[in-house]
């Protein structure tokens, strides 16, 4: 894996950055796909990486209980900043979240399913962190949980290349622009995501960051050696986050469900 991502200048302005992105209608294909793989009802979840809790804290309110992992404290601090200005239901726990490696975790316990959201996955570059990932989930999941993940599908990464973006957010007082610039690796199946973070309060630059996330894609066939090495089989591969459609050379992200055996 790389060196140190979502550091804290990064995590202060994730929220913003992201706050067109509808984790509601994501946590509604989460519980879908329980409910359609016999896991319907309140269930115990584990969040693999799961960043400022915006799918954690949405599936707590529906009445699961929630362990939240994530390696980077700038996020998790943004995570349990969340939770006191939260209200769960009657009997609900609050999300509790942990700080941990993927490649290596032992919680010493089991959840009824493992979630690993916004294509956490693609952060194991080498084949033995994707190994040691998979056997990490595997581990955490009682016998016929689930295993449900986003990842970017290298059938469309090689068919619509990624390229430069500039995105200018506000967050109260301060604008927020970030410039992303990608290099492809085709060969290690791997994308160079360089993004730079700037802060302004009018035209003064309080705060500037630069990191590089390196990103994995994957292809379907993969996938299913890889589930099939740890201990999983895979039970479904969609498009993300149209679930309905074929997982496709025009589906950037696809989602994919396994069950432990």
């Amino acid at each position: 894996m790389s060196g140190a991502v979502f550091g804290t200048g990064y995590a202060a302005a994730y929220d913003a950055l992201y706050r067109d992105k509808d984790y509601e209608a994501e946590c509604d294909l989460v519980e879908r796909i329980l409910n359609e793989h016999g896991h319907d009802g309140p269930r115990r979840l584990l969040d693999l990486g799961c960043g400022t809790g915006n799918h954690a804290l949405p599936l707590a309110r529906r009445g699961h209980a929630v362990t939240g992992v994530d390696r980077s404290p700038g996020m998790l601090d943004q995570a349990r900043a969340k939770v006191g200005k939260t209200a769960f239901p009657n009997g609900t726990p609050a999300p509790v979240f942990h700080p941990g490696d993927v490649r290596t975790l032992d919680l010493g316990t089991r959840f009824d399913a493992a979630l690993m959201m916004f294509a956490v996955l693609g952060y194991q570059h080498e084949n033995a962190d994707l190994t040691d990932t998979l056997n990490t989930v595997r581990r955490h999941l009682a016998p016929g949980g689930l295993f449900v993940f986003d990842v970017w599908n290298g059938l469309a990464v090689l068919t619509d290349r990624p390229g430069q973006r500039i995105r200018t957010v506000t967050d109260g007082a301060t604008r927020i622009i970030r410039t992303t610039t990608t290099t492809l690796d085709t060969v290690h199946q791997r994308c160079r995501v360089r993004f730079g973070v700037l802060r302004l309060e009018g035209d003064r630059v309080v705060d500037e960051q630069d990191e590089e996330h390196i990103m994995r894609f994957f292809f379907p066939q993969e996938l299913d050696l890889a589930l099939g090495a740890a201990g999983m089989r895979m039970e479904g591969l969609q498009a993300f986050p149209d679930y309905d459609r074929a997982p496709d050379e025009h589906a950037w992200n696809v989602i994919c469900i396994a069950r432990a055996i």
